[in-house]
């Protein structure tokens, strides 16, 4: 990406724009690589990091949603297959085949609709991908789980990623077309005459500098913050907070290499017991979130022991308790609000976009079709400026950039995470690499104990992707506060030769930075 600087430096000689994106999660930079690859002038903002919302926080998964399809979606179930089959090919490494298993018990649907229902799941998707575990098979598969509560299961594939990494991944696409992005730069005004947009006020939030744009269309993307902004033209409330949280443990603990989807024990909610980046997660809750949403969510006691509860009931030997809680999460997801609906599991996850003047919201969605939540939105823009077929050029094989690289070259030059590097950035992986051999850094390249990542990632999260501060760096742009022990303490001593490097931080600004990361991390991703 660019500078703050060189942002920066444009906004203050440029006010005018095609488009102004508002939200830096998942469905905003899909909204700005679509509106980059159709040849608009456009701009996104995001008053936090980028991904610090629901993105960075959503259960990692690339999936259709096969509850979906026994609710009888089949509209959104269809788009998600179709989705995930696309971001498999166009992503590979970093979004991953993930096998499920769909544990069969008293309370889940026979064996027979369970086999109707994945035979759909694979019909809309275009791939026969299931096959039926008796009771023996499925504990040979899954050792430790309690067979008493199965008597089989059916194995499926869905898909897993980094899901603030796919954000960073597909803003950088777009900058690569032209886009620009900024994160902790807030709207402070959205100025308005006749029902239209005329003006905004944007505050950049590290340098104090004040700026004053013009955009022919505005689009709200800032999920369960919509409401919020949309409110300026429209005072109708749609958006449902709803907070999912999840626990990560040791893969020693609970030990599993496929994903489980299971019912609760409690109150026979489907959740999932499954691997990611080399730790187990134990996730979703789904509660409605009545909390001050400018605070960033956090687990509750009773979630975790929720959460607890399910895997102590399918994992009895395991005997896990809270003390075996590496870190935690939750996010705030903004489902549409129904006028039936009164469990919060049983909301629809379509999004839906409302055109207000030349201010476009979009919100709800699921993180899998983000790309068609973006060409939505591109067909509401067309209008507003003239291009009626302005959606047309975003729904080509290479919406995402080809990477044609092999991870040898970069192997032969001491890259051991190569592949890695390849999967979270593309084409700019051998940057990255040549960067560390040019400057003498080639011990940085090395991994960082068993994380897939290493020192040259966080290095390059400074200088290229505006990450500020330790808890950009540990919880968006690496997982490495959410996987490493204590929220990666051990890694603090390199962190300041980095900030001192890329950031001129020196010694006393860093102590800084370490007590806001630790409050950060002790009020909402620890048991504390």
């Amino acid at each position: 990406m660019q500078s703050r600087t060189a942002i920066l430096e444009a906004l203050a000689g440029d006010q005018q724009w095609d488009l102004v994106v508002v939200g830096g999660g998942i469905t905003g930079a899909g909204v700005l690589l679509s509106a980059a690859r159709a040849g608009l002038k456009v701009l996104l903002v995001e008053q936090q990091d980028f991904a610090w919302g629901t993105s960075s926080r959503s259960s990692k998964m690339v999936h259709g949603g096969l509850r979906y399809l026994a609710q009888g979606d089949i509209s959104l179930t269809r788009h998600s297959v179709q989705e995930r089959e696309y971001l498999l090919k166009s992503l590979p490494g970093l979004v991953r085949p993930l096998e499920y298993h769909y544990v069969l018990g008293a309370d889940t649907p026979p064996r027979i609709g369970v086999k109707l229902l994945l035979l759909g799941y694979d019909w809309l998707a275009g791939v026969a991908n299931h096959r039926y575990l008796n009771r023996q098979a499925f504990g040979i598969a899954n050792p430790g789980f309690n067979l008493a509560h199965t008597h089989g299961a059916y194995a499926y594939y869905d898909a897993g990623t980094d899901d603030s990494r796919l954000v960073i991944r597909v803003l950088q696409e777009a900058v690569d077309q032209g886009a620009r992005c900024l994160n902790y730069c807030q709207v402070t005004q959205l100025h308005c005459e006749a029902g239209q947009v005329s003006q905004l006020e944007l505050l950049d939030q590290v340098s104090g500098q004040g700026f004053k744009l013009n955009a022919k269309v505005v689009v709200n993307a800032t999920g369960a913050w919509a409401d919020r902004l949309r409110n300026v033209l429209n005072p109708e409330v749609r958006v449902r907070p709803q907070r999912g949280s999840h626990i990560v443990l040791p893969i020693k603990r609970l030990p599993v290499d496929h994903a489980l989807t299971l019912r609760h024990p409690d109150d026979g909610r489907y959740h999932f017991i499954f691997p990611w980046a080399g730790r187990t997660i134990v996730g979703t809750t789904d509660l409605d979130h009545r909390a001050d949403l400018d605070a960033e969510a956090h687990i509750t006691a009773e979630e975790i022991d929720y959460l607890l509860a399910s895997a102590n009931h399918f994992y009895p030997q395991a005997r896990l308790t809270r003390d075996d809680i590496l870190s935690t999460w939750s996010g705030v997801r903004p489902i549409i609000g129904s006028e039936n609906a009164v469990d919060p599991s049983k909301e629809r996850r379509d999004h839906a976009v409302w055109v207000d003047g030349n201010l476009v919201t979009v919100s709800g969605g699921k993180l899998t079709t983000f790309r068609l939540i973006a060409g939505d939105v591109l067909a509401a823009i067309g209008p507003l400026i003239g291009r009626e077929q302005v959606n047309e050029q975003t729904s080509g094989a290479d919406w995402i950039s080809p990477v044609d690289m092999d991870p040898t070259s970069l192997y032969e030059q001491g890259a051991e995470l190569a592949p890695q590097y390849l999967a979270r950035y593309g084409a700019h992986a051998a940057a990255l690499v040549q960067g560390a051999l040019d400057e003498g850094r080639v011990e940085e390249l090395l991994p960082i104990s068993d994380t897939g990542y290493s020192l040259a990632d966080l290095r390059w999260a400074l200088r290229h992707e505006q990450a500020l501060t330790l808890a950009d760096v540990l919880l968006r742009h690496s997982p490495l506060g959410l996987v490493l022990p204590d929220g990666a303490e051990s890694l603090m001593e390199s962190l300041a030769g980095l900030f001192e490097d890329e950031c001129g931080v020196g010694k006393t600004e860093f102590a800084k930075l370490v007590i806001a990361y630790r409050d950060t991390y002790r009020q909402s991703y620890s048991v504390s």
